[in-house]
């Protein structure tokens, strides 16, 4: 049976099968809604019910707490319609919706970035090209299934309309499923399925406002295209980079970023290292990577953040920069989860 979800304050509706989540419905429909890992782990598709019934799906608590579900909140990921909904979301624009395409691609290159971060580089087929905003990602369709999820470390003007190709950062995970093929035996030519742009993580054009970009580890991937769209745009804001990682090799890019800041005049880096080896030698900062922000900013009323890489510093960001005055509305997340994440929903 097929209800009516209705998302204020935009007013956009799309019809729910009882079957599939309001999120998995609403992604279909091209209803733009907020969402991150799309597996009840992360929150970001955390939004309010003003009317209707809904039954949940399996979802971690610190996604949904039984207090917010109790005040009326919802996971869309995990929430499926049981009559007609009013949800309020913000982000919820028709413009920003492009379409959600599956379509093959083959391994271009492979390339260690680190020890234990792999460049992935697909070519996408020329005659099917992928419209998607910096900051998206898309997800690897494997064979039993199942799916992986990878933001794309490329923004879109960075694509070769002929032969377009794609980067991801992809670490190894020891036992993994995807990881331990990427890391093995996975070649060049070797052809796989992907399936997006997927993901509400993406450049807020229209603020002014100066931008706070916060990465850990891996989660610099879709940063860079970030950094890459800001530079396209010639983006007068002024942005600065924290970058956190346990030992300085994980930040892996570090000499593409001081180009970049060579580049562009409003662009700022801050490497932080948070358990440095004697012999890295490392002279920079340390400690945790989200912290450094508010040692530099204490008060964030006046920004916008960006936040990418591990739920605990995400988790840990938000908290304490809507401590420091940042709006709710004016931090922008995903939150890499991993299946062990995922598995403890």
């Amino acid at each position: 049976m097929s209800f009516t979800v209705t998302v204020q304050p935009s007013g956009r509706s799309f019809a729910a099968d009882g079957n599939e989540s309001v999120l998995v419905a609403g992604i279909r429909q091209g209803a733009g809604m907020p969402y991150g890992c799309k597996d009840g782990a992360c929150g970001s598709c955390k939004c309010k019910k003003l009317s209707g019934t809904v039954v949940h799906g399996p979802h971690q608590s610190k996604a949904l707490s039984a207090q917010e579900e109790e005040a009326g909140f919802i996971l869309a990921c995990c929430a499926h319609a049981q009559t007609d909904l009013v949800l309020e979301s913000r982000q919820v624009t028709a413009a920003d919706a492009l379409p959600v395409k599956k379509m093959p691609a083959r391994v271009a290159a492979l390339a260690k970035l680190s020890p234990d971060v792999m460049r992935l580089t697909l070519q996408l087929p020329a005659n099917d090209t992928l419209k998607f905003h910096a900051g998206q990602y898309l997800d690897f369709l494997l064979r039993d299934g199942s799916r992986r999820s990878y933001s794309m470390a490329s923004a879109p003007h960075t694509l070769n309309a002929t032969g377009p190709q794609v980067d991801f950062h992809i670490r190894h995970m020891p036992g993994g499923k995807f990881t331990d093929h990427v890391f093995g035996v996975m070649k060049e030519k070797e052809i796989l399925r992907v399936e997006g742009p997927l993901g509400s993580f993406y450049l807020r054009d229209e603020s002014a406002k100066p931008i706070v970009l916060l990465a850990s580890g891996t989660g610099f991937a879709p940063i860079k295209a970030l950094i890459e769209h800001l530079q396209m745009k010639a983006s007068t804001r002024p942005t600065v980079l924290y970058w956190g990682g346990r030992r300085p090799h994980d930040i892996y890019m570090a000499d593409w970023v001081r180009e970049r800041c060579e580049q562009m005049p409003n662009l700022r880096f801050v490497p932080v290292v948070s358990d440095a080896l004697p012999e890295d030698a490392w002279t920079g900062r340390t400690g945790f990577v989200h912290r450094a922000v508010l040692q530099d900013t204490p008060d964030l009323s006046g920004h916008q953040v960006y936040a990418c890489g591990a739920p605990i510093v995400v988790d840990s960001a938000k908290r304490d920069y809507m401590a420091a005055g940042l709006p709710e509305d004016e931090f922008y997340a995903d939150a890499f989860t991993t299946e062990a994440d995922k598995a403890t929903a």
